[in-house]
């Protein structure tokens, strides 16, 4: 009986502490934002049918979880591409990308963890070269990121076809040779004075033509008004005006003789 209970005995501490040997290879934590693909050593190897959450996951101690973060990642590189005419010019760039949940077994088996230096970020970095190489200097420093951005879309296509969703890929900062932005300036200066000359130009010719509408409306008017002018006309006008001027209560006149054509003097009192 003794031996028997100490056998017994044996094969619980045995049990007990192979248990607690293997605790971390039973018990896996899969943390915030994570998820976890399983790998079975005798049931066919990696699941690709399921992805397992957040939390406490429990397995047979000789298969593996491989845990992936799944919340949106960040890539920044600086790259050194050739422009259209051949010169040098550095991009950085900014990649924004997470794996495909539902495909993080597919992406497991066909990539592996490391997808970031395998797939993300040659792919996005080739599209980069691509789309700023079939530019020149001067595009590349003129036109808006949003024509650029469209240009490195193509990136987004290809990084999934791996399992991996790119969120965005920005441009942050183009920087050519110091001469080249120098003449590049200079010309957009050029141009800029150029232009102020057309519109000063236009402007002063816009006036002209409004100067001369103006002034031929003032010789329309006045050969309109010469051709009914008369002398009775002159003279009744003369009367009305003096008529007026004599009943207006502002004024104090004093009438002396006649005037020129019959018509009295008007003299101001004050």
């Amino acid at each position: 009986m003794r031996r028997l209970a100490a056998s017994t005995l044996m094969v619980i501490v045995v049990v007990a502490t192979t248990v607690v040997y293997f605790i971390p290879d039973i018990f896996i934590n899969v943390g915030p934002g994570q998820s976890a693909v399983h790998w079975r050593r005798f049931f066919g190897g990696t699941v690709v049918d399921g992805v397992r959450g957040e939390g406490l996951q429990v397995i047979f101690p000789w298969d593996k979880l491989y845990i992936y973060e799944v919340r949106v990642q960040r890539e920044n590189r600086t790259l050194s591409i050739l422009t259209r005419e051949g010169l040098m010019a550095t991009v950085d760039v900014s990649i924004r990308y997470h794996p495909d949940r539902l495909l993080l077994g597919e992406l497991h088996k066909k990539v592996g963890p490391d997808y970031a230096t395998k797939v993300v970020i040659p792919e996005v970095e080739g599209a980069v070269r691509r789309a700023l190489g079939r530019l020149d200097s001067e595009e590349l420093y003129t036109k808006s990121n949003d024509l650029i951005q469209d240009a490195v879309g193509s990136a987004y296509q290809e990084v999934a076809q791996n399992f991996i969703i790119v969120d965005d890929v920005v441009i942050r900062r183009i920087v050519l040779p110091e001469v080249v932005q120098d003449a590049i300036r200079d010309k957009a200066r050029q141009q800029q004075l150029a232009e102020s000359y057309v519109y000063r130009l236009e402007a002063a010719r816009q006036e002209a033509d409004r100067l001369r509408i103006e002034a031929k409306g003032f010789a329309d008017y006045n050969t309109e008004i010469s051709n009914t002018l008369s002398p009775d006309l002159l003279t009744w006008e003369g009367v009305r005006a003096t008529k007026d001027i004599a009943t207006s209560e502002n004024s104090k006149i004093i009438v002396m003789g006649n005037g020129k054509d019959g018509l009295p003097v008007i003299l101001n009192s004050e």
